[in-house]
């Protein structure tokens, strides 16, 4: 068993729901900042300004004092990415970007203790990536504590009601004259990560054990399956809701899956995309496309009975077919969604535009569309 999960209890794999209320017992406040690890971090910085619509906020680099690295920092609403790049060719970060091509290494929890969110987890069999650290500068403290998750993917929970700077000490304020409007990007509203075949329900445990998730939803190949490929999925939820991991491993199928193929390139599990939510998906996405930004298409018949299946809805389903963007209903309400193509050439990471119009369900209706979608784009890659 993975060295996270050293300590905890077996569960019964066999029942679908392996937690079915979280615990609880590690109150999250949302999601504090995601960190990537690029080749270079002033001309990715560049990319998500122009195409996404984030803006200049922090940085930290050899003028701030720091030797082996850079960091950007860039905001739109809640939402913090920071952007890392190395400056020698023997860092750790220079080794997680050989492998793995630009992608996601931190996933950092806003919590009210850090040193008690550590402590609780590792209690529970988490393995530390840090200990607690106090980091201080003339506008006060943060803590920070750091465990390891799936792959080489990391938590760190950070603590900042200490704190009344700008980001974190370190930093200084990023000033730059060039910052497009916003997209409406509002906040991150799940977080997919990928796993090998047999780790998704061991890392569902991780995360009800150690962190005290809940089993929001399973979805099984039946679920997630089209002609050629197939995938299973749990989806595992902090107890007020605000941060919601799906965890996605292959199945069986007669091809590659995206899965799979996500797993050769990343050489390894990481996390797969980000959902960002916005109030209005018509302009967020028509915005990203004029800025350049690939989407996958979506076949024009998806469009001919969606609405039979999801009834009546304030959107003109024209406007939805000329920009590709799904509709899925749950009981709750309605959704709309589109993903981007991978934003790197590696075929890794890509992000999700999500409008949730009281759905809290994850587009189960549009799933056999979407991955018909991604094998398109894999059958033009030749990785199908």
């Amino acid at each position: 068993m993975d060295g996270a999960l050293k300590n905890a209890t077996n569960f019964n794999y066999g029942n679908e729901k392996i937690f079915e209320k979280a615990e609880d017992f590690l109150p999250i406040n949302g999601t504090d900042y995601v960190e990537l690890y690029v080749g270079n971090a002033k001309q990715a910085a560049h990319f998500y300004k122009t195409a996404m619509g984030f803006q200049s906020h922090a940085y930290a680099g050899l003028e701030t004092g720091l030797r082996d690295r850079t960091s950007y920092v860039l905001v739109q609403d809640k939402i913090r990415l920071v952007l890392t790049t190395p400056l020698t060719s023997n860092s750790p970060i220079s080794e997680h970007i050989k492998k793995h091509g630009d992608g996601i290494k931190v996933i950092a929890l806003w919590v009210d203790d850090a040193r008690k969110a550590y402590e609780e987890t590792m209690s529970r069999g988490a393995t530390s990536y840090f200990e607690p650290t106090v980091e201080t500068d003339q506008h006060g403290e943060i803590v920070r504590a750091g465990i390891h998750t799936y792959g080489e993917t990391v938590h760190i929970f950070v603590e900042r009601k200490n704190y009344k700077g700008l980001f974190m000490p370190g930093f200084v304020k990023w000033e730059s004259e060039y910052n497009p409007t916003g997209m409406g990007l509002k906040f991150i509203d799940h977080m997919v990560g990928n796993v090998e075949l047999g780790a998704m329900n061991k890392w569902a445990e991780f995360y009800g054990h150690v962190m005290g998730f809940a089993n929001l939803i399973t979805f099984d190949d039946k679920d997630i399956s089209t002609q050629y490929t197939a995938l299973m999925s749990k989806v595992m939820s902090n107890g007020n809701g605000r941060i919601k991991f799906p965890l996605n491993e292959p199945a069986a199928g007669l091809k590659k899956s995206q899965i799979e193929e996500y797993l050769d390139f990343y050489e390894g599990p990481g996390c797969q995309h980000i959902a960002v939510a916005t109030d209005d998906i018509v302009f967020t996405v028509s915005e990203m496309r004029r800025r350049g930004v690939e989407f996958l298409h979506v076949p024009g018949s998806y469009y001919d009975t969606v609405l039979d299946r999801v009834g009546d809805i304030a959107e003109d389903i024209r406007t939805l077919k000329n920009l590709g963007i799904m509709v899925d209903r749950d009981e709750e309400g309605y959704l709309l969604q589109i993903f981007t193509k991978p934003v790197e050439d590696r075929p890794t990471l890509f992000f999700e535009i999500i409008q949730r119009k009281g759905a809290k369900s994850f587009g189960k209706g549009n799933f056999k569309a979407l991955f018909e979608s991604i094998e398109a784009e894999q059958a033009r890659r030749g990785t199908l």
